[in-house]
């Protein structure tokens, strides 16, 4: 029998980063396979990023800020400062 080695989960922070992507795409109207073009990416990696199934290299990040025509602070809104003590 052969069984499956489970994958590790994909931490909070890259699914909000995916749901974020979403919603930025949403807001503009764009559609993902240009967002994909425009970054010179599969639109099927696009969707893994969007989904939150896969990580991104920060070259990847950058390339989607610029598709999306926004900062990369803008798709780190969902992250909230601590103040330490």
């Amino acid at each position: 029998m052969i069984t499956k080695k489970l994958k590790k989960k994909m931490p909070d922070e890259v699914i909000k980063l995916g749901n974020r992507i979403s919603e930025i795409i949403k807001e503009k109207k764009y559609k993902t396979r240009e967002v994909a073009h425009d970054a010179d990416m599969d639109v099927e990696n696009l969707r893994k990023y969007i989904k939150g199934r896969q990580e991104m290299r920060i070259t990847t990040l950058i390339k989607i800020s610029k598709s999306l025509d926004v900062s990369i602070e803008e798709l780190f809104t969902f992250l909230k400062s601590k103040k330490r003590k």
